[in-house]
């Protein structure tokens, strides 16, 4: 079964499609949020939730506005920022310092051919190491703008700047 047809039965709520795109996408998301959390179990947790919103919201997803998969890891990001937001996690240090995190790069060797499977290391692929940070902070450990601007001791809109620079190094990236 080709992929929109298995996205299509799973938008009818076909339970044998949600196990079929879960077998294809469940590791390479958990190991996503992990990236953003540090924290396997949680990640784990969280990754269930992730796909239960997939299936509860099925019908929101447009193919005319992107990759299955990219909607999927929009999900995956936004519960795992709004994890590192909440209330329970602000009691852990979140603002640790640039370096002690491993780069983008670095981070998605660690995890093994299965971030190379969404292509990651293709878009980052040539990005300036400012442009790792920032993509780093605002995508990654769920910083707003402000925040990075802080960490990076660099003005907000210089910050701004660079973040839509750096997406569309990216995006030129995902077109070669």
């Amino acid at each position: 079964m080709n992929l929109d047809a298995l996205i299509e039965n799973f938008q009818k709520k076909d339970v044998s499609a949600f196990e079929k795109l879960y077998n294809m996408y469940g590791e390479n998301i958990c190991g996503v949020i992990n990236v953003i959390l540090k924290d396997s179990e949680r990640s784990k947790e969280i990754c269930q939730d992730v796909f239960i919103k997939v299936w509860n919201n099925s019908s929101s997803y447009d193919a005319s506005k992107g990759r299955f998969f990219t909607w999927i890891l929009n999900i995956a990001r936004n519960t795992a920022i709004d994890e590192l937001r909440s209330k329970s996690n602000k009691e852990q240090k979140r603002n640790l310092s640039i370096d002690s995190f491993v780069g983008i790069l670095e981070e998605t060797e660690e995890m093994g051919n299965q971030v190379d499977v969404i292509g990651l290391k293709k878009m980052l692929k040539g990005l300036k190491e400012l442009c790792r940070e920032i993509i780093s902070l605002l995508y990654f450990k769920g910083y707003t703008q402000k925040e990075a601007a802080e960490e990076l001791g660099i003005p907000l809109g210089t910050v701004k700047t660079r973040n839509r620079n750096c997406i569309s190094q990216i995006r030129k990236n995902n077109a070669l």
